[in-house]
């Protein structure tokens, strides 16, 4: 018998809203207890939770791969019923059809397996990046990449297996592209970090590493997320590990930070960087509350408004003209013996570093190279979890010129891969090149936008990303906000003329 037999269209799109709120207050249980995993619960809880985890997961992959909601699109979908409605319902069935074909490929008894495999994981890497220990972390890895091959083999390819897994986070974006974009921006980076090494200046980073106060470090995110305009009746700030955001709702967008006694400035930009990534959950029109559509479009263009703020506003000498006084209130004894253009200098040093998180601005998009090639490798069978360790320590030196001592600061450092986010790591630089032709829109439309900056006007900025990128969520398919708002494709030759005027003028190179 018809799921919908007797109803009319109109009955089937009601029938329709019902059901998709239904799924989007599963995923928001399961997204606050992905929140309280990595921001407290105790650790004897991990088991059970993981099996309430894998319970809602499974209820809410099931409702995504029914064939109830499969005959509602299909009664909807037809073009009489579909050009009928608002095109943000047109959007909602276009994405659920999308995510209908992809996971009906999935068992559901693998698909159980894997979000118990990836939850238990999360926490065995906090514990083995503790203890340094690549070896009790590798069986669960070996798991995931086993399962992802095996799902990109259920979902199927054209060229490259790993274009299926790139596709999940930055949807329409292939190997052919990502290796086309990357192989110009390296060529460049790479001669920018020379002439920057061969230039002689040095920044002293000493002030950085004193001890700071971390109840006043806490006071010093919350001030700083104010005057980006983040709103703290829908969000709160908490401590963990490895720093994120998450929406639970459009009214509860959460951010977490880490704190480092004595260096102030981890904590300084992991605000400001997760702070972006909540500003864009926080501008999502609320017309489109009650559709899978209220989120970002894709994790690229998650990622520069994450990196625009931490970056293109936050180690600008604009802001802290604004902001260093209050910094000084703060942490006075610290920073006693250290000028406005010292600070500026002093946040925007390039070194190649061990960890991807505290890389600056240079150098980041090298960090995100070499777990690019790595999760390639895996992907498509040419690489062994077992030797990951060694190959990350290769690569570190090929690319930065750096070499872990430890698996802490080598292959564990990252928290992705326990989760199974294999295809996200792209996404970072591409989040980078989107923020800078976003930033050379900005500059076209408002000149004098880093006067703003200086006088801590910062919601003009906002709102100009609130009406061009924010507001539309998932409407628009990254592509098309790019070519929207700059006019063009994405093109990295932006964020490379960034930072050549930038780092030149720092560096006189």
């Amino acid at each position: 018998m018809s799921f919908a037999a007797g109803q009319t269209a109109a009955q089937t799109f009601e029938a329709l809203q019902a059901y998709v709120k239904k799924m989007l207050h599963y995923q928001e249980a399961l997204e606050l207890i992905y929140w309280d995993l990595r921001t407290g619960a105790p650790k004897k809880s991990v088991e059970l939770r993981s099996e309430t985890i894998g319970t809602l997961s499974d209820e809410l992959f099931r409702m995504s791969t029914s064939d109830q909601l499969a005959e509602y699109l299909e009664i909807l979908s037809d073009p009489g019923v579909f050009s009928t409605l608002e095109r943000k319902w047109q959007r909602t069935i276009e994405e659920l059809q999308r995510e209908l074909d992809r996971s009906r490929k999935i068992p559901p008894e693998r698909n159980k397996a894997y979000v118990m495999l990836t939850s238990q994981a999360e926490s065995v890497w906090e514990e083995a990046r503790a203890q340094s220990n690549f070896e009790m972390f590798r069986p669960y890895l070996e798991q995931i990449v086993a399962m992802n091959i095996e799902f990109v083999e259920y979902w199927g390819y054209d060229e490259n297996k790993y274009d299926t897994l790139l596709d999940l986070y930055e949807p329409g974006m292939t190997v052919a592209q990502v290796d086309k974009i990357f192989g110009g921006l390296r060529e460049e980076t790479v001669k920018l970090v020379q002439a920057i090494a061969h230039s002689g200046r040095r920044i002293d980073e000493t002030p950085f590493v004193r001890r700071y106060d971390v109840a006043k470090q806490r006071e010093l995110g919350i001030m700083l997320l104010e005057a980006m305009g983040y709103d703290f009746n829908a969000g709160r700030l908490d401590e963990t590990v490895h720093p994120f955001e998450t929406a639970i709702n459009r009214f509860d967008v959460r951010v977490t930070t880490k704190y480092l006694p004595d260096d102030v400035r981890s904590n300084i930009f992991s605000v400001i960087h997760e702070g972006g990534h909540a500003l864009y959950e926080q501008g999502v029109s609320t017309d489109l509350i009650g559709t899978p559509l209220c989120g970002g479009a894709s994790m690229g263009i998650h990622e520069s408004q994450s990196r625009f703020w931490e970056n293109m506003i936050g180690r600008t000498r604009e802001f802290w003209e604004f902001n260093y006084g209050k910094l000084l209130k703060l942490f006075p004894s610290q920073l006693a013996d250290v000028s406005l253009e010292d600070f500026y200098r002093g946040v925007n040093v390039v070194q190649p570093s061990l960890i991807r998180i505290e890389a600056d601005e240079v150098t980041y998009n090298l960090h995100i190279m070499i777990r690019y090639e790595i999760e390639k490798g895996l992907i498509n069978g040419q690489l062994r979890v077992a030797d990951l360790p060694g190959i990350w320590r290769d690569k570190m030196k090929e690319y930065l010129g750096v070499v872990p001592g430890n698996d802490a600061e080598g292959v564990l450092q990252d928290v992705h891969w326990s989760g199974g986010s294999f295809g996200y790591f792209p996404t970072y630089a591409l989040g980078n090149i989107y923020a800078a032709q976003f930033r050379n829109a900005l500059q076209k439309a408002i000149p004098d936008y880093l006067e703003h900056v200086r006088r801590g006007n910062l919601g003009v900025i906002k709102q100009w990303l609130n009406d061009n990128i924010h507001r539309h969520g998932k409407m628009l398919k990254p592509a098309q906000i790019v070519e929207q708002v700059t006019g063009e494709a994405i093109d990295s030759k932006y964020l490379v003329a960034y930072l050549k005027e930038k780092f030149g003028q720092l560096y006189g190179v």
